[in-house]
Formats: structure tokens, sequence, C-alpha cells
């Protein structure tokens, strides 16, 4: 023997109580087509004992003869082991019963035959079946066998299992789709993180003047104008949650959780969630009176309704209703959530449904249904994510062609606090006495923007737009109160510019504004943070708690 091989096999087959030969089989598929070929019936006739004992004896392969109609006329010891008969069972059967009942229909076994007859030799991979009806991945080399005159005598055909080879590929290609999906991810969470500042610094500008705009307007009588800006500022509003909330999903930002008014916050979307699911769906919502507050995210509560809305409308290609509806449940110990009360908020279509296997792979991150570049295989992961950091759950019931209910529950609040909607129409009025304020931001836009809401609480502000001359105003000696400053500016961050200042002033009030959903490298971690994009009342709130610390 020339050399051993791990996938290389040795036996031995015993006649009369003695080694009678050894058996070695190299297994891949040059060497499996040459086995056949060497099966086939060109030794002398005392060698046929030879020959069976040396077939009888391989256990891994199927190896038996046809007759030219497909008969089986042989079985080796290989056969009755991957296929479940016996010799007795089997001999004088048609091959094609091995087949599934649609390669049989499609008439792939005479196909085979009439391949080998052809052309000598027909190889194929397909599912096959055993006596006990389990499918198993096989591996078929079919080789004609013909006499000296070229006379067709019949076939020799091999048969492999090769279900766990296979089952291991398909592993493999559904990882590396996981990991190309995850580098996707990951590429778009750094995108996100740096486009997040200046993105946040268009939309801080945006809001604030169409806030301050508003404020002018609101003396005058409601018109078209007024709705206007109304609408400008909620698309803003949507514009800073979407950011924050793939910032979030990007860094696995901790949820702000707080007593939410789910009718009230479904009511404020339908017009974003007809314009999303678009005209040829009809959303329908069904909410009781007095319904309580539920413990959320309101904008990941958002969100998470907004994928739910999307999923049900691709699962109706030709339109439908999308039914969004909420009962209260008071749930007892044993269950899968813990005993108390919960809100169940259902979004239900009417579409082609799932079947089980579809449905209970449903949550997992990046598996989809749909076509490539149709979904990214996160809108159910994420849902789920945020009803379980919730204290909640995600509970799908779906029927093939009977549509799909995904019902988010939710604990209901313990308190009836209010939670913050969009911005209010009325000027906001300033808790704390007038200050001098010091603004310091390099986006001429946001400091403009900044300033006169400031100026509009009623305070004095003054503005630098680097930290170089922050430090110079406050070196003249300027009464300053509070320091509101960027972060991410050129030569010097908002983070070092406040060492330098509390260097030179220890005690000085100082914010730090900044577009991005976590601190970065480099930021303080003790200094109050305000997120971009602000508005009016988030300053007259940042400002308050911070004078109020500090007199404290």
């Amino acid at each position: 023997m020339a050399g051993w091989h791990p996938n290389q096999a040795i036996g031995n087959q015993t006649v009369h109580g003695g080694v009678a030969l050894f058996l070695k089989v190299a297994r891949d598929a040059e060497v499996q087509n040459g086995l056949v070929r060497r099966l086939k019936p060109e030794t002398q006739p005392q060698d046929d004992d030879q020959y069976r004992i040396l077939v009888d004896a391989v256990i891994d392969y199927a190896i038996y003869k046809l007759d030219p109609q497909g008969r089986v006329s042989s079985w080796n010891s290989g056969a009755r082991r991957l296929k479940g008969y016996e010799a007795s069972e089997i001999i004088g059967q048609h091959f094609s019963r091995f087949y599934t009942e649609e390669d049989r229909a499609s008439g792939l076994p005479q196909r085979g035959l009439a391949s080998a007859e052809r052309e000598g030799r027909f190889e194929n991979e397909g599912w096959r079946v055993r006596k006990d009806g389990t499918r198993f991945w096989a591996s078929v080399v079919i080789d004609a066998i013909r006499d000296g005159n070229g006379a067709l005598l019949g076939f020799a055909k091999v048969t492999r299992d090769m279900t766990e080879r296979r089952n291991a590929q398909l592993a493999l290609e559904e990882a590396r789709e996981a990991l190309f999906h995850s580098q996707k991810m990951e590429a778009l969470g750094r995108l996100t993180g740096g486009i997040a500042h200046d993105f946040n610094n268009l939309l801080t500008a945006i809001l604030g003047s169409l806030e301050l705009l508003r404020q002018r307007l609101s003396d005058a009588p409601a018109d078209e104008t007024t709705r206007l800006l109304d609408n400008a500022v909620q698309a803003g509003e949507r514009g800073a949650w979407l950011t924050r909330r793939m910032l979030a999903f990007a860094r696995h930002q901790d949820l702000e959780l707080r007593p939410v008014d789910v009718a009230a916050l479904v009511r404020s979307m339908t017009d974003l969630l007809q314009r999303s699911l678009g005209p040829a769906v009809a959303i329908q919502t069904r909410f009781p009176l007095g319904l309580p507050k539920v413990q959320a995210d309101p904008n990941q509560l958002e969100l998470a309704l907004l994928n739910l809305a999307m999923n049900a409308r691709d699962a109706m290609p030709d339109g439908g209703p999308v039914i969004l509806s909420a009962r209260e449940e008071k749930l007892v110990p044993g269950g899968a959530l813990t005993a108390g009360r919960y809100v169940c908020l259902a979004v239900t279509d009417t579409g082609m449904g799932m079947d089980e296997t579809t449905l209970a792979r449903a949550t997992e991150p990046f598996f989809t249904t749909k076509g490539p570049g149709k979904g990214t295989g996160l809108g159910l992961s994420m849902v789920h994510g945020m009803a379980e950091q919730s204290g909640g759950r995600l509970a799908i019931r779906s029927r093939k062609g009977a549509g799909t209910t995904a019902e988010l529950w939710l604990r209901v609040a313990g308190s009836e606090l209010e939670v913050p909607g969009t911005v209010p129409a009325s000027q906001p009025e300033a808790k704390t006495r007038a200050l001098t304020l010091l603004a310091v931001d390099d986006d001429a836009l946001v400091l403009m923007s900044t300033e006169l809401m400031l100026q509009g609480l009623g305070h004095k502000v003054l503005t630098a737009m680097s930290a170089r001359q922050a430090l110079e105003i406050l070196r003249r000696g300027e009464a300053v109160d509070l320091v509101i400053t960027d972060e991410a500016m050129p030569n010097m961050r908002g983070s070092q510019l406040a060492e330098a200042v509390l260097a030179e002033r220890p005690g000085l009030p100082i914010v730090l504004a900044t577009g991005y959903a976590e601190p970065r490298s480099g930021e303080s971690q003790t200094l109050p943070r305000l997120e971009k994009p602000f508005s009016q009342a988030d300053l007259a709130r940042i400002i308050d708690e911070v004078m109020r610390s500090r007199a404290s």
C-alpha cells in the first residue's frame, strides 16, 4: 500500500475462518467512478467469487447491478445498510423505487439509464428514499456494462450517502451569508456614526428655525402656512428619531423607557403609516377606551410598529387591511412572561401567512423570505429585542394562506408620567432666572439657531465658533453662568474645551451638545449631555437641571 489518507478505509473479508483479502476504498468521486468501471464483468469466471467478496465487503457504498430495464440483479452489504432492504426484498424490483415521488414523476430514473446507455456513464446528486421512508442526499454514478461486442448487458450503480457533507456545506453557506450581512450592518453602523453628527447639526438648525418661526406665527389665525410648518417640524423629528434609532442599533444603546399612551402614539403616526404602506393598504385601528399606558421607548415602539406594518403590507401583494388593535391582559404566574398587567398591541394582516418552518425562524437575525435587496432580515429581530428589553415579548401567530398576527406584549406603566411629544407650539418658559450663556459650535447654522432659542428663553447669549474663541471670551472676564458647547469641533473638542475652562474657572457649569447617540472615545463621562437635534424645550430643561443641581 503506497500510503494512508484519512479519507481511506481498509477492511478485510474472512472466508472459512481465514482472511481472504483486504479491501481499500478511497472516498472521492474519481475513485467512486473508477470503482464502478472496475466492477464491469471483464474478469475471468474464476475471479467472480473474488469480486463478489470484494463488492459485498464495501459497507459505505451501495453497489449493485441493474439489468437493461433497470431492475436490481445484485445487492451488496453497503446497499442493505444504506437503503434498508434485504436482497430478497429488492432483487427483481425496479431501482426507481429508491427515488422520491417528484423525481419518479419527472422521469429522472429513466433519464439516468438513458444517459448512461448513451454516454457510458451518468452522475447525479439528489434525494433518495430508504425503506423506512426517510430521505438522504445521495451521490449516484451509473455505468453501462457491455459485452465484448458492445451489446448492453445492464448497469453498475454506486450510491453514497452525502447527507452530512451537504448539511455541512449548507451550514457553511448560511454562516457565510450571516457573516456577510453582519459585515454590511457593521459597515452601516460605522457609516451612520460617521455622518450622524453632521446630519443632526442640520436637523438642529432646521427644527430650531421652524420652531422659532412657528412661535412668531402663533398669534396669527391657523392657516395653510401654519399647517405646513407643523408638518415640516414633524418630518424633522422623524429624521432625528430615525438617526437615533440607527445609532442605537449600531451601538446597542439602552432603551429610554417611559410611560407611553399607545393609542395616542398610533394616532400620531397614522399619516406616516399610510404614506409608507401605500394606497392599496387600508389601516384600521381598534383601541378600547381607558387603555393604560405601557412602559416602552416611544421612538423604538414607533419603529417596531412601522416594521410590523411594512411586513404586513409585503404579505399582501394585492393589498388589503392592516389592523392595529390593543387590549389589556392580566397574566398569572407560570407563563412566558412575569405575572402582572400587560397591554397586547397587535398588527394583523390577511396575507399569505407563514408555514411552521418560516414561523420558527421569523425572529432570527438576517433571516428573510424577501428577495435580495428587499430586506435585511433584521426587522423582526429588532422588534423582538425591543420587546424583551422592555420587559415584554413578541408573539407571532400565522398559518399558511390565513394571514399573520404579530403581538407586542408590553408591561403596563407603573405611573402616569407624561411622555414628551412633539415640539410645543407655544414658547417654553425658562424655569431659572435670566442667565448669561456662552454657546459654542463650529456650525454657523446651529449656532444661530441655538442663540435665538436661548434668547427666546430670556437669556443673554454670547457665541463662539471655536474653542479658541470661547476661551478668549472667558479670558476677557465675561460673567458667564453656563457654557453649552458642541463636542465634535476641529482642533479642540468640546470635552477638551471643558477641561481648559474648568482649569481657569472651577465649578462653571458646562453642557456638551452632541450629535452622537452615546459618548465617543475621549468624550467626558461626567458632563451633562444634550443630544442633537434639540428643541427650545430641551434647552430649557437641561439649563434648569444643571442650575438646580449647582444650587443644591
